[in-house]
């Protein structure tokens, strides 16, 4: 069961994911910067569904290095997950529209993870 604490955090990060891809849409001269940010909003939310995100962030690095060819979905999501928003952040030509439509795809993702976390729908 989640406490309040990380389900209040959860259901935030996709509030203000989904509020960073509508001002991307709206000023589209700063939209790679808030489209990252809704991308690294939308992986805090499924952190905080699943624990406290430092630890969670510390259990991929170990398991990426112990186990990099993980059978476990869920690892598996997550770790690749993470790579997306690293290589994101670190990409210098962006094309915005493409960017855009897989963060829209994450942040759905996001809020159906956290929504079978918490067994609560989410609530704009």
């Amino acid at each position: 069961m989640m406490d309040q604490y990380r389900k209040g955090w959860a259901f935030r990060y996709l509030r203000e994911a989904k509020a960073e891809l509508e001002a991307a849409q709206k000023m589209p001269y700063m939209a790679p910067n808030l489209i990252l940010e809704a991308i690294r909003k939308a992986r805090n939310a499924i952190y905080y569904s699943l624990g406290e995100p430092a630890f969670i962030e510390i259990l991929l690095r170990e398991e990426l290095i112990k186990n990099p060819q993980t059978n476990d979905s869920v690892l598996k999501f997550l770790i690749e997950l993470e790579s997306t928003v690293e290589a994101l952040a670190h990409t210098e030509e962006i094309n915005s529209d493409v960017m855009m439509k897989q963060a829209d795809t994450l942040v759905s993702v996001a809020t159906e993870f956290v929504e079978t976390l918490t067994q609560e729908k989410y609530q704009q």
